[in-house]
């Protein structure tokens, strides 16, 4: 039986092209971004674009580059520039606040509040002027503190109530007295050349302490207390109070040469008792002068304490210079010592007060006050 070879398929040309081109309709063409392009193309193309740069056109390469980067930093330059100018508004906006609001509460309501002494201590505010000089608004506000804190702690005034402000308005007059006269003793001493030593005011501490019998920490305890004050404004107190009286004895002229007559006069034996009855200013001359104290000591408050300090370093017998003490000067003679407590004899010769040579000072030398405190 023959084999007979079998047929190919049939292939339908036709269909075949029909569905080749339903494939081709089907399948989107491919996006020009992902066509190839040549190699050698792009490097000859990267290469063109290579600045030559020679040493004749490096400074313009490098012009090139500065400027392109410029317009990065001028942006940043305004910027700072602009943040100097708020800065520096917001500065003298806040500058300003604060010294109208100072001015208002210390020109126009008149504060005395702790905050408000603390701005007066670093602001250097005028109260008033003495002569040429201005009076620091935290002088006035010092005396009137140490007023207010001492009838409120210790005499329980309410000066919120109708009756302690009217008694507030009473004392500022003499608060402003007090730091106006404290400005002309200034200028009189400089004008003298009077001033306060600080072993001047370490006697003076010690003598306090003495005649309150406390220790320098219950001294500070006592005077925070009763005034409100540190250590500092009691030394501050003190140091005024010290040369307003040596300012005083410096310019009453009479009074030291009286003084030094009387001394004359008992040193060339004249009887000590005499002298006191004849010349003393003191109330007790009638008994030659002789203290009522009959044991002074350092804590001794009826005798002047530059006296009792004098005492101390004397013999028997012995008579002292000129003392001045606080608003007088003293002559002293020591009577007796009986185991440190001490009986003495003075002839005293007061000293004008300072008051009135400040007054006399004023006169050419007038004052304003730029508060209303009457």
């Amino acid at each position: 039986m023959k084999r007979r070879t079998p047929r190919a398929p049939h292939i339908d040309t036709k269909r075949l092209r029909t569905n080749v081109r339903s494939v081709r309709n089907v399948i989107p063409p491919v996006p020009k971004r992902f066509k190839k392009v040549k190699g050698e193309e792009r490097i000859q193309e990267a290469f063109e674009n290579i600045p030559r740069i020679t040493n004749e056109t490096v400074a313009e390469h490098r012009e090139d580059v500065l400027r392109g980067a410029r317009k990065y930093k001028y942006p940043l330059a305004h910027s700072k520039h602009r943040i100097v100018i708020i800065s520096t508004g917001l500065i003298v906006l806040a500058v300003v606040t604060f010294f109208v609001y100072s001015a208002l509460a210390l020109y126009r309501f008149q504060s005395s509040s702790g905050f408000i002494y603390r701005i007066t201590q670093v602001v250097p505010f005028p109260a008033a002027r003495a002569g040429k000089s201005f009076v620091a608004y935290e002088n006035y506000l010092f005396e009137l503190r140490r007023y207010k804190h001492y009838y409120q702690t210790q005499q329980q005034v309410d000066f919120g109530s109708k009756d302690g402000q009217r008694q507030l308005a009473q004392y500022k007059p003499q608060a402003m007295d007090e730091v106006l006269q404290a400005a002309y003793v200034k200028q009189l001493a400089a004008q003298n050349h009077v001033s306060v030593t600080s072993a001047d005011l370490s006697a003076e501490l010690q003598s306090l302490q003495a005649q309150n019998q406390s220790s320098a920490q219950e001294l500070a305890d006592v005077t925070n207390k009763f005034f409100g004050w540190s250590m500092d404004d009691l030394k501050r107190e003190l140091r005024q109070e010290l040369l307003a009286q040596k300012v005083a004895a410096a310019l009453d002229t009479a009074a030291q040469a009286r003084a030094n007559s009387i001394l004359a006069q008992v040193q060339s034996g004249t009887d000590f008792g005499t002298l006191a009855v004849q010349n003393s200013d003191a109330s007790d001359k009638a008994s030659n002068g002789q203290y009522a104290d009959g044991a002074i000591t350092l804590a001794s408050t009826d005798v002047p304490a530059a006296v009792a300090r004098q005492l101390q370093t004397m013999q028997v017998g012995q008579t002292s210079g000129v003392i001045q003490a606080g608003n007088t000067f003293e002559i002293v003679k020591l009577l007796a010592d009986n185991n440190g407590k001490l009986q003495a004899a003075h002839i005293s010769v007061n000293i004008t007060p300072i008051a009135t040579y400040v007054a006399q000072y004023q006169k050419a030398h007038s004052s304003h006050v730029f508060i209303k405190v009457d």
